[in-house]
C-alpha cells in the first residue's frame, strides 16, 4: 500500500518537473537572446566585428534542437524584446546624414608621372595631303604647258623685232606684248582678242601690223592662219560691198575652221579701218561677240586706224611738258569716245595709243631706211634729211607732224637717175 501510494506522488513530482523545466529553459533562452542582441548592438555602435562566442554557438545549437532558427528570433516580426533608446536613434540618424553628405573624393595626382593625351592620327589627314600634292602637281604642269604654248609662238623674238624696228613706241609695244602673251598662253578662250592701234599718221601703226603678219607667218610655216586686209585695196568700190562682205566672211570662217583643227590661233590684221564701209564693220562686229562657236572665240583681230589721231596730237602737245604724264590711261578715254562715234565694234577692243615721234626717232627711221637701200649711214646726211621734215616745237623738243611717213620718199630721191 505504501509502495502503491508513493507511486502517484512520484508521478506528480515528475509532472511538475516536466512542466517547470521548459519554462526555465525558455526564460534562459530569452535572457541569452537579450544579452546577444545587446552585444550585437554594442558591436554595431563601435564599428568593430568580432567572432561569435562559444555561448552564442551553444545558443544556436539549442535553438536548432528546440525547432526554432536564429533568424526567427532575430526577426522583428516575431520578437521585439528591446526597444532602441533615444541615444541609439540619434546616433543612427547622425550616421545616415553623414552617409548622405559624403561625396565622391577628388583624387589629385601625387608624385606620379603626368602624360599628355595621346593624339590619334587620322587617315583623312593623309588623304588631304595627297589631294594637295595632286593639285600642286597639276598647277605646275599647267604652268609648264602655258610656257610651252607661249614658246611655240616665239613672242620673245617678236618683242625684240618690234623694239628694233618700231621707234618711239615703247609703251605701245609693252601693252601689245602683254596682251599677246596672256591670250596665247592657252588655246581655249571665252572671247576673241581685239587690239585697236590708234594714233596720228606715220607713227608706226601700219609698220607694226606688217611685223606681226610676218612673224606669225614664219612661226606657223604657212600663210593659212594670217590675213592682212586693206580696206582700200580689197574693197575699193562701194558697189561691191556685198561681194566684199561675202568674201571676207568666207575667208574668216575658213581660217578659223582650219586653225581649230590644227589647234592654232589665226590672226586677222585690218588696216585703214577708218575707210572700211559700215556693212563690213557690222559683219566684223558679229565675230567679236561671245555667243558663238568655240573656233570663232580662238582668234586675234588687229584693227589699225587713224581715228582719234587728232585728239592724241592735241592732248600730247598740251601735256607733254607735264611731269605726271600718263599716256596709256588718259589717252584711252579720249580715243574711246572718238571710236564709239565711228562704230560700236570698238567697245570690246583693247585700245593701244601710238604717240608722236620726236626728231631723234625720225633720225632712226632715216638710218634704218638708208641701210635697207644700201646707202652709207652718214650722220650729217641723216641730220640733213631729218631737218627737211616739219615739226611741232614744244620748249626744247621737236615732234614730227607727219612722223616717218615721208622717210621712204626722201631716201628714194637719193638714188641717181639712170
Amino acid at each position: 500500500m505504501d509502495g502503491l501510494e508513493q507511486i502517484p506522488e512520484a508521478s506528480a513530482s515528475g509532472m511538475t518537473i516536466s512542466l517547470v523545466t521548459p519554462i526555465r529553459a525558455a526564460i534562459r533562452i530569452r535572457r541569452k537572446i537579450r544579452n546577444l542582441k545587446k552585444s550585437h548592438l554594442q558591436l554595431d555602435l563601435s564599428g568593430k566585428k568580432s567572432a561569435d562566442s562559444p555561448k552564442s554557438s551553444l545558443l544556436r545549437r539549442q535553438l536548432s534542437i528546440g525547432g526554432r532558427s536564429k533568424s526567427n528570433f532575430d526577426s522583428p516580426k516575431h520578437f521585439s524584446f528591446d526597444t532602441p533608446t533615444l541615444e541609439q536613434v540619434q546616433w543612427g540618424n547622425l550616421r545616415r546624414k553623414k552617409k548622405r553628405k559624403k561625396s565622391r573624393p577628388v583624387l589629385y595626382p601625387g608624385n606620379s608621372k603626368k602624360y599628355l593625351p595621346i593624339e590619334h592620327k587620322s587617315k583623312a589627314k593623309r588623304c588631304l595631303i595627297l589631294f594637295i600634292g595632286i593639285v600642286c602637281f597639276q598647277i605646275l604642269n599647267a604652268i609648264e604647258n602655258l610656257d610651252d604654248n607661249v614658246l611655240k609662238y616665239e613672242l620673245d623674238g617678236l618683242e625684240k623685232t618690234m623694239q628694233r624696228e618700231v621707234f618711239g613706241q615703247k609703251i605701245a609695244i609693252d601693252k601689245i606684248m602683254d596682251l599677246l602673251k596672256d591670250y596665247l598662253a592657252t588655246h581655249w578662250h571665252n572671247k576673241p582678242l581685239v587690239i585697236s592701234m590708234n594714233g596720228p599718221s606715220g607713227v608706226g601703226k601700219s609698220h607694226m601690223g606688217r611685223i606681226l603678219a610676218k612673224h606669225f607667218r614664219s612661226v606657223a610655216d604657212s600663210d593659212d592662219f594670217v590675213l592682212q586686209y586693206y580696206a582700200m585695196h580689197n574693197c575699193p568700190n562701194d558697189s561691191e560691198i556685198a561681194t566684199c562682205q561675202m568674201d571676207l566672211s568666207n575667208k574668216i570662217s575658213d581660217m578659223v575652221t582650219r586653225a581649230e583643227m590644227e589647234e592654232k590661233i589665226p590672226i586677222f590684221i585690218f588696216d585703214e579701218m577708218e575707210l572700211m564701209p559700215s556693212p563690213l564693220l557690222d559683219m566684223l562686229h558679229g565675230y567679236f561677240q561671245l555667243n558663238q562657236s568655240n573656233e570663232y572665240l580662238n582668234a586675234i583681230y588687229i584693227l589699225i586706224s587713224n581715228i582719234g589721231g587728232n585728239e592724241v596730237t592735241k592732248y600730247y602737245l598740251q601735256n607733254v611738258s607735264s611731269n605726271v604724264l600718263n599716256v596709256p590711261k588718259e589717252l584711252h578715254s579720249i580715243i574711246q569716245s572718238s571710236l564709239r562715234q565711228h562704230h560700236s565694234l570698238w567697245d570690246v577692243a583693247e585700245i593701244v595709243p601710238f604717240i608722236l615721234l620726236e626728231k631723234s626717232h625720225i633720225a632712226n627711221c632715216f638710218l634704218d631706211e638708208l641701210l635697207r637701200e644700201g646707202f652709207y649711214p652718214d650722220n650729217n646726211n641723216i641730220e640733213n634729211l631729218a631737218g627737211q621734215l616739219k615739226y611741232y616745237t614744244i620748249r626744247d623738243k621737236q615732234y614730227s607732224i607727219t612722223g616717218c611717213k615721208q622717210v621712204v620718199a626722201k631716201v628714194n630721191n637719193l638714188h641717181p637717175y639712170t
